[in-house]
């Protein structure tokens, strides 16, 4: 039996401006079975969110390199 899928996310590499996302947001409208293409904002608290998993990515980075200096 096959699974169904009912929504799909598309993440972007970046954030881009509106007039650059709507060429997108056309595209995926135009493929057979796409219902609704909705855009969402980036905001503040993505922003923070964001640099919180660096610095915790930059901080696991650094107790690895720390743990290599002493072999």
């Amino acid at each position: 039996m096959s699974e169904r899928y009912n929504w799909l996310t598309v993440a972007l590499q970046r954030d881009i401006r509106d007039d650059d996302a709507e060429l997108i947001i056309k595209a995926i409208s135009q493929i057979k079975g796409v219902l609704k293409v909705e855009a969402h904002v980036a905001d503040i608290e993505q922003f923070f969110s964001v640099a919180r998993a660096k610095s915790e990515l930059r901080e696991k980075l650094w107790k690895i390199i720390a743990e290599t200096d002493d072999v």
